[in-house]
Formats: C-alpha cells, sequence, structure tokens
C-alpha cells in the first residue's frame, strides 16, 4: 500500500500561470499585478498578431488587429511599459513569441538591464518553435532554414549570457488544436526538437552540448480524453529521456528531463452552453498534474468563456483559482506517482511510444522535420477532418453540442455578454504613441544598428547581440522583421488542402448532386473562394471548409492565411468565385469585412454572396450582415454539411446570368 509522503518532502506546485495581454502594454502590465497580488507565480504574455508577424502597429496589415489577441509591443518603450514596477529578475516569463522571439528577447533583456537585473539570472522562455507555425498556427515570417538558424542562435547566446532562460519552447499545444492525434503530437513535436538540437551541436563544444539539451523545455496541450492524455504525457517523458541517451548521448539523466509546461485544449471548449467549459478545463488540468512522473512544471488554463471572446479579468481569475485549489487544498503533492505500475497506463503508454517511434523513422526518412513540413500538414488537415465528422455523426459526444442539446440560459452571459471587448480607439492611440517614438529617437543609432543586424543576418553571424543593441538604439518590431526578410526572404506554409477530392465522401451523395445540379444551370463548376484576411493564422476552420466544400464537388480557392482584403477581391474576380467565405478569428472581424464589402462593391462584385466565420458575437453578427454579409457561422454551426447546402442555395443562376 502507498502512503503519503511526509511533509517534508512535499514537492512544489507548478507555476501558476494565466495567459494574458491586450490592448496596450499599460493596460496589460496592470492585468499582470494584479494577477501576481492574486497569487499568480508566472507570467505569461500574449501579443498581437503584427507583433507575432514582424510588423508595427501602423502597418496595412495590422489593420484592425492591433491589441486583439494580445499586446502590441513596437518598441523598447511598449516593453517597458509592459514590465513597469514588475522586477524581472525575481519573475519567471514565459513569452509565446516564434518568428519574433529574437527580437521580443533582445527588448526583455534591455528593459531588464534598465532596471538594473543581472541578466544572467533571468528566468522564463520564448516559444521559438518555427515548425508548429508552418504546420499549425500561422505567424512565421521566413523560411524554415533561417528560422532554424535564429532558434539555435537564441539557445546559443541564452546558454552563455541567460543560462537560467528555456531558449525554446518544442510546441505541440496547436498541433493537437489543428487535429493530431497523440501519435503525431508525440513524434512531430519530438521531430522538430532533434532538428533544433541537430542545428545547435556543431555550435558548442561537445562537453556542453548536454546541458544545453538541458534547457530545450516543451509546451503541449491536453484535450478531453484525459487518461490518454495522462499516457501520453508520460509517453513524452520515455521517449525524450530514450532520443536525449541514444541519439545524442547525454548520460546526465538531469539533462534528459522532459521539462514542459502546458496550457488545456481550447479547441474543445464550446459556445453552446459555455458553462460546461469549467469541468472541461479541470478534466484536462488532471492530465497534467495527476501523474508526478510526468507533472507539468507550469500550468495556464484558458478561461470558459473563449469560444465566446476574449476573457475578462474575473474569468482568468477563476482559472487561476482552479489551479490553487488543486495546489494548495488537496493532497496531490504528497504522493509518489499515482500510476507506476498500473497494467491498464503501461499497455497504454507502450502503445502510444511504438506509434510515435513508427513515425519519427517515417519522418526521418524523408530527411527530418524540415523536409516533412508539406507531408506533416497534409495529414493534420486528414486528421481534423476525421475528428469533425465523427462530431457529425454523433461519433464522438460532445455535451450541449451534438448531444444533451437542452438548456436554460446561462446567467454568467447576461449583461455586457460574458466577454470584455477591447475599444478600437485603442489601435489609434497605439499608432500616436509609435509615432511620437520614432520622432523622439536618434535616426543615426537606429540606421547603425540596423545595418549591423542586417550584416549579421547576411553573414551568417548570432543576430541577439545586433538584436539587443537594436532594441535600445529603438528600433522596431517591423523593423527589425523587415531587415530579416530582405535578408532570408519570407514564406508561405503549406495549405495542406489538395485539389483532389479525398475518401471522405461518404453521407455528401445529396449535397454533391445539388451542386452538380447548380454547377449545370451556371455553365461551369460552383466557385468557392476561402479567404483569410489579416494576420490571423488559425487555419483549421478555413481548411476544413475547404476541405469538405472540395468533397462536396465545388471548385475550390484556397490561397492560406495572411491575405490582404485587397487580395482577395482580386482573386474573388480573377477567380470568377461564385460565393467568397471569410474567416477570422481574431476578432478584427468588423473592419476586415466591412474592408472586403467595400472593395468588392467598388469592384463590381455585389451579386457575389459573402459568408463569414468565426468567434463573432452576436452584436458583431448584426453589423456584418447589415455591411451586406449574407451568412455568418460562429464555433456552433459545428455540422459542416449545413454550411455546404447554404453556399449551393445562395448561388442564384440567373442573377449571376443578369450581372
Amino acid at each position: 500500500m502507498r502512503s503519503p509522503m511526509t511533509q517534508t518532502q512535499k514537492d512544489r506546485p507548478w507555476l501558476i500561470r494565466t495567459y494574458a495581454g491586450h490592448s496596450t502594454a499599460k493596460a496589460s502590465n496592470e492585468l499582470y499585478r494584479n494577477n501576481l497580488a492574486k497569487g499568480q507565480t508566472g507570467l505569461s504574455v500574449a501579443f498581437d498578431l503584427p507583433t507575432q508577424t514582424g510588423y508595427d502597429s501602423d502597418h496595412v496589415l495590422a489593420r484592425g488587429e492591433v491589441g486583439k489577441v494580445g499586446v502590441p509591443v513596437s518598441h523598447l518603450g511598449d516593453m517597458r511599459a509592459l514590465f513597469d514596477q514588475i522586477p524581472l529578475e525575481q519573475m519567471n516569463t514565459s513569452m509565446t513569441i516564434n518568428a519574433t522571439a529574437p527580437w521580443l528577447l533582445a527588448l526583455y533583456i534591455a528593459v531588464a538591464e534598465e532596471q538594473g537585473a543581472d541578466v544572467s539570472k533571468l528566468q522564463g522562455t520564448v516559444q521559438n518553435d518555427l515548425i508548429k507555425e508552418y504546420l499549425s498556427r500561422g505567424t512565421y515570417v521566413c523560411p524554415p532554414k533561417p528560422s532554424l538558424k535564429m532558434i539555435a542562435d537564441v539557445a546559443e547566446y541564452c546558454y552563455t549570457n541567460v543560462p537560467k532562460w528555456n531558449p525554446m519552447n518544442v510546441c505541440s499545444y496547436h498541433l493537437q488544436e489543428a487535429g493530431a492525434t497523440p501519435e503525431q503530437e508525440l513524434s512531430y513535436a519530438l521531430a522538430t526538437a532533434i532538428a533544433v538540437l541537430d542545428e545547435l551541436r556543431p555550435r558548442v563544444p561537445a562537453e556542453d552540448f548536454p546541458a544545453l539539451c538541458g534547457r530545450i523545455s516543451f509546451f503541449v496541450n491536453a484535450g478531453i480524453r484525459f487518461v490518454t492524455e495522462m499516457c501520453k504525457m508520460r509517453a513524452f517523458v520515455d521517449l525524450w529521456d530514450e532520443i536525449l541517451e541514444q541519439r545524442y548521448g547525454v548520460e546526465n539523466p538531469k539533462f534528459r528531463r522532459f521539462r514542459y509546461g502546458v496550457q488545456v485544449n481550447s479547441l474543445g471548449l464550446t459556445e453552446q452552453q459555455p458553462e460546461n467549459n469549467v469541468y472541461r478545463i479541470l478534466i484536462e488540468m488532471l492530465a497534467v498534474t495527476l501523474s508526478k512522473k510526468a507533472r507539468a512544471r507550469a500550468v495556464q488554463l484558458p478561461a470558459w468563456n473563449e469560444a465566446l471572446g476574449l476573457p475578462r479579468p474575473w474569468d482568468q481569475q477563476w482559472s487561476m483559482r482552479m489551479q490553487q485549489i488543486m495546489a494548495f487544498e488537496t493532497d496531490l503533492l504528497e504522493y509518489d506517482d499515482l500510476f507506476d505500475n498500473n497494467p491498464a497506463v503501461d499497455r497504454k503508454v507502450e502503445e502510444l511510444k511504438d506509434g510515435a517511434r513508427a513515425e519519427l523513422a517515417n519522418l526521418d526518412s524523408m530527411g527530418g522535420a524540415i523536409s516533412s513540413i508539406e507531408y506533416m500538414k497534409s495529414r493534420l488537415v486528414d486528421s481534423n477532418a476525421e475528428r469533425l465528422n465523427r462530431i457529425e455523426a454523433g461519433e464522438t459526444t460532445v455535451v450541449g453540442v451534438n448531444k444533451f442539446t437542452t438548456t436554460e440560459p446561462s446567467p454568467l452571459t447576461t449583461g455586457d455578454s460574458g466577454i470584455m471587448v477591447v475599444d478600437p480607439a485603442m489601435e489609434q492611440d497605439q499608432i500616436d504613441r509609435l509615432n511620437g517614438w520614432r520622432t523622439e529617437r536618434d535616426d543615426a543609432a537606429v540606421t547603425a544598428t540596423l545595418t549591423a543586424l542586417r550584416e549579421a543576418a547576411k553573414t551568417g553571424a548570432n543576430v541577439m547581440e545586433p538584436s539587443i543593441a537594436a532594441a535600445k538604439a529603438g528600433v522596431t518590431t517591423g523593423e527589425w522583421a523587415e531587415e530579416m526578410r530582405k535578408v532570408y526572404g519570407t514564406y508561405r506554409g503549406p495549405t495542406g488542402v489538395s485539389g483532389s477530392v479525398s475518401n471522405k465522401t461518404e453521407g455528401l451523395d445529396d449535397i454533391r448532386a445539388a451542386v452538380d445540379a447548380v454547377s449545370d444551370k451556371l455553365g461551369r463548376r460552383l466557385k468557392f473562394l476561402v479567404g483569410k484576411p489579416g494576420l490571423d493564422g488559425h487555419s483549421n476552420g478555413a481548411e476544413q471548409i475547404a476541405f469538405r466544400a472540395r468533397d462536396c464537388g465545388m471548385d475550390i480557392a484556397y490561397d492560406g492565411i495572411r491575405l490582404t482584403p485587397e487580395e482577395i477581391v482580386e482573386n474573388a474576380q480573377k477567380d470568377d468565385a461564385h460565393v467568397v467565405g471569410l474567416s477570422i478569428l481574431s476578432g478584427s472581424h468588423v473592419p476586415l469585412v466591412e474592408e472586403v464589402m467595400t472593395r468588392m462593391k467598388a469592384a463590381g462584385l455585389t451579386h457575389i454572396p459573402v459568408i463569414v466565420g468565426g468567434i463573432i458575437p452576436d452584436d458583431d453578427a448584426e453589423k456584418l450582415r447589415k455591411m451586406g454579409v449574407s451568412k455568418v457561422y460562429t464555433p456552433k454551426d459545428f455540422e459542416l454539411n449545413t454550411i455546404m447546402t447554404d453556399i449551393v442555395t445562395l448561388v442564384d443562376p440567373g442573377k449571376i446570368a443578369a450581372e
């Protein structure tokens, strides 16, 4: 019989975080200080999409995106304001930043130095995982090889100068959000880590490499099948230990520890009966806390209402209290691992490891993660399609969505609809402060540091030192990223959606017949253009709509993420589209759709129906309809076949012929 550990052996709780940031650096700073006062033990910074993709707040692509999904940080002044009165030497700060990770870390170090901190004592993490950006999240900037080089630049710099910092967080979180099976999540994340370690190995003396391996951390997802998810984490622990020992010869077990942070699954949060999400979040947290062997080092939980919009401070507090009750009220941390020698758990862990090893071998045969990006992307789109098919068919139960749908109105969503709305005037305020910053800085110093940065990038030198110098000189996020674009080029990732019909057409006969009938009337195949305006890289919804439309027999056009409204309208005109579908999940739907509709009218395309999908509050949906949008879809509209039928119905051959 197991007995609890003595009080002196009680484990320390994990770092308790909330993923936060919005509107402005000043507003986010207030949120951070309030959360720290409530017992949060680490910071987790959410940056807005322009910051993540290397654009200043006044760039044309930033319109409508500033401060929506995170905090805008355009320069050193913003970073100063973000951490005002927060002693960075005492913090453990996680920054969810990837393409611009070297730059944001440079700004962070510059602010820490201004505070008088000992930089060698800074603790925290930059996510800095570009491969998963190509596969699932879409905030990449440069092509894979130079991006891998910059990841290694950060790791090499941190190893020497900021040894307690985690220079890379291999992120499987978004892989699961994109539909990855547990085996795919394990293998794709570990393949990414292998690619990074292979890049790093020649950069440091052989005797130092094991310690550098020990600084690579992971950021994972935990879904609702919490037994499987807990077994997945135990499999991660075993496989990482195995890879470091067998592939890289790391002998010290301390350097082979699987260190990870987690945010539990946002994909499974529902707009319908959103109060049920509280239970989902709690159950998912158990997957990463119950097993001591595979316990997370840091946990951040989504809020119950993230499927509705931006959570309020109270909502974030509720999720934080969930962690605190688990850590401080229960006896969980007093026991050894509860699942050791459990035959069911051991069997599942071995099954997951075998599946992951097989897929890792497959990826290795293709040349590793960098060479396999297109393959992995297509597999994720396929897996996500299968997941959605199971929900639509009722094979997977989602309470309140496809079963037990009778409900009482939720008192939690009365009044302000249960979400926080960012003031639209905030964007112009941010732009005004950015212009003021540019006016007051030393232009000669800016030019000199940008020249040095460009030279370092061109020659293959480490970009961290010149980035820190540029940060101190007043260079902006957009200026830093533009130098990287000039030297390394830009990149458009694969969509994972081919033009060929898949083998998932069962049950689509009636819709395919309807598409054939309307296509005959049109005199050509019904053309459906799917567009993602703005900087939102959450492409799962757009991919699945395009995937299903193709399988229903439509001629689809989907060019991936990050298109301007102008490009979408030009494509609609060039392709002679019959229907245009827009997918926007960043909260910037009103200004972006308004611009698309204005440009459609100017181009004489008002006869083409426009449909929009995203996390769209009811009031905003009404605004979109008044602009001329034909249909608005939100996460509650999970039946893709209904959307396909709507598309067929919207196409009026008589009206189109008359135009």
